[in-house]
């Protein structure tokens, strides 16, 4: 799928996390677009590896 087919969303923002945003842009040389498409996927990393983290430690012989 090329990004021309991506789905389309209109995200309202907080001013602080808009200009945070683009801080980062200007940080990065990157789009808004990109930077928000980063964070997410930055946070998903997180979350995944935080679950991961959560099920080995579930799954530990006591």
């Amino acid at each position: 799928m090329n990004k021309q087919n991506w789905p389309r969303v209109l995200v309202r923002l907080p001013v602080e996390a808009k200009r945070f945003l683009e801080l980062e842009t200007q940080k990065n040389a990157s789009s808004l677009n990109s930077e928000i498409v980063r964070c997410i996927r930055h946070r998903m990393e997180e979350l995944s590896r935080s679950t991961f983290s959560a099920s080995e430690t579930s799954q530990s012989p006591r």
